[in-house]
């Protein structure tokens, strides 16, 4: 069967503005789903990309980051068993949700579809209530999976993007703060990644300890390395980073040996092979206030918090600093 390179399907042009693209790729033969489709996801601004073989799904993922794959058939399933191996090999793929439809399977086709690694099989009592949760939950666990930083169990940058750029699409106000580790490298480079791991771990666990302490609805995640991200109300933001400083603080002097705790510094070649002292590590964090519609996707405000990040930096100590520059 001949590709067929249609343009994507997308909702109303209005919900663009308010909501958050979610892309699909389908494939389908004798049947479409493509209305059933739109209609079950409708917290989203639905995107669809057509594909007859694996290499057109390759590359539509190369384009854009494709959130569940839809084989629909009505008939043999011969060709959908052809592609799921393909996919699940994968490595960009394979933890792509896969939804099968066929109107009326065979039991064997089920089993054999679940042991080929589908996530969910539709058939033709397709109950749009029942589907969209199954939707949403297999879309909530593959990002979830997908986006956990191994030694923090924090998500990590895709979505941190997703989670910021959903708030803004809401027009909520809110705070992205950016913290990370002031000599953090001198730390690893001295004692070893092992027990550079544990400040990260530690530190992760006063973000969010703290973060799920005094903010309800308050996201935490790890970008990688010491760097952190969290997302919490304007009016929170000075209880919060006071107390993740605080908390830092008491606690991060334990991390050094006596000797190096008591003289206040370690001695550490830098960069440029010049053995240099650097102090107790400080943390320094960077907030980023959205009001009032400020941003209009994360990008931007990526771009202001690293300058204002790498300001505060500059600061003796642990210290936090609120942008009040406009938007640039």
């Amino acid at each position: 069967m001949m590709a067929r390179h249609s343009p994507s399907i997308a909702t109303d042009d209005r919900k663009q503005q308010t909501q958050p693209k979610f892309h699909c790729a389908l494939s389908q033969r004798g049947t479409a789903v493509e209305d059933r489709i739109l209609r079950s996801i409708q917290s989203c601004d639905v995107v669809i990309h057509y594909f007859n073989t694996f290499a057109e799904l390759y590359t539509h993922s190369q384009r854009v980051m494709i959130e569940m794959i839809v084989l629909a058939g009505n008939g043999s399933t011969d060709w959908m068993m052809e592609i799921l191996p393909l996919i699940k090999r994968d490595s960009t793929l394979q933890f792509i949700p896969i939804v099968l439809f066929h109107p009326a399977p065979e039991r064997q086709t089920v089993i054999d579809a679940y042991h080929a690694g589908v996530d969910e099989v539709v058939t033709n009592f397709w109950d749009y209530e029942l589907v969209r949760a199954k939707v949403e939950m297999l879309v909530a666990r593959s990002r979830r999976d997908l986006g956990v930083n191994p030694t923090t169990r924090l998500p990590g940058p895709a979505a941190i993007e997703f989670e910021i750029n959903l708030r803004i699409n809401e027009g909520k106000d809110f705070a992205v703060c950016y913290a990370d580790l002031d000599n953090f490298k001198a730390f690893n480079d001295y004692y070893g990644y092992f027990y550079g791991d544990k400040v990260i771990l530690m530190t992760s666990h006063i973000i969010r300890n703290t973060v799920h302490d005094l903010v309800e609805g308050g996201f935490v995640g790890h970008i990688g390395g010491d760097d952190f991200i969290f997302v919490i109300p304007m009016d929170k933001v000075h209880v919060v980073c006071k107390n993740i400083i605080a908390t830092f603080d008491r606690m991060i002097p334990y991390r050094y040996d006596e000797k190096d705790r008591e003289r206040g510094y370690i001695t550490v070649a830098n960069r440029r092979g010049i053995v240099e002292e650097f102090p107790i590590m400080t943390l320094s964090i960077a907030v980023m206030p959205n009001q009032a519609r400020t941003f209009t996707h994360v990008g931007e405000i990526s771009h202001m918090m690293a300058d204002l990040k790498k300001y505060t930096k500059t600061l003796p100590g642990s210290n936090y600093m609120i942008e009040r520059r406009r938007k640039y």
